[in-house]
């Protein structure tokens, strides 16, 4: 598969992940089932997110500015959408470990969402054209982290 497409996947799969958390958080009732439900979700979205940006930052971004270095500046901006949502996720982690409101629980949900996908788009708009032509001898999960 391309590197376009794998790309595209793992975005898809964050963006259902992300979805399954905002249900388990509709549905939560003040109960522990749900609680613990939410807990799961939130801490694997993030996790995954997380997964997928480090992969991003530490293993394809140096791959694509070694051939393509005048994409250096898009992939800082990238790594800076990184370091933004590394912040939010943290503060969405906070909030469901000392179990805040879902009112709380959705801001901060809904804010990393907004940054993701805003993230998603651009980067498919900036690289997906790299991405078709990049001859890499890597493992997907070694790339674009572990989803």
């Amino acid at each position: 598969m391309a590197w376009s497409e794998e790309l595209k996947a793992v975005h898809a799969r964050l963006r259902q992940a992300l979805a399954l958390t905002r249900q388990a958080l509709a549905d939560g009732e003040p109960t522990r089932a749900a609680s613990r439900d939410l807990l799961l979700f939130c801490h694997g979205f993030c996790a995954a997110l997380s997964g997928h940006h480090l992969a991003e930052d530490r293993e394809l971004f140096p791959a694509i500015v070694a051939e393509h270095p005048q994409l250096g500046e898009t992939l800082r901006k990238l790594e800076q959408d990184h370091a933004m949502m590394s912040h939010l996720i943290a503060g969405l982690q906070t909030a469901v470990d000392s179990h805040a409101a879902p009112a709380d629980l959705a801001r901060h949900l809904e804010g990393l969402a907004a940054i993701m996908e805003s993230h998603f788009r651009y980067e498919e708009r900036q690289l997906l054209h790299v991405l078709d032509t990049l001859e890499l001898d890597a493992d997907s999960r070694q790339m674009l982290g572990p989803l």
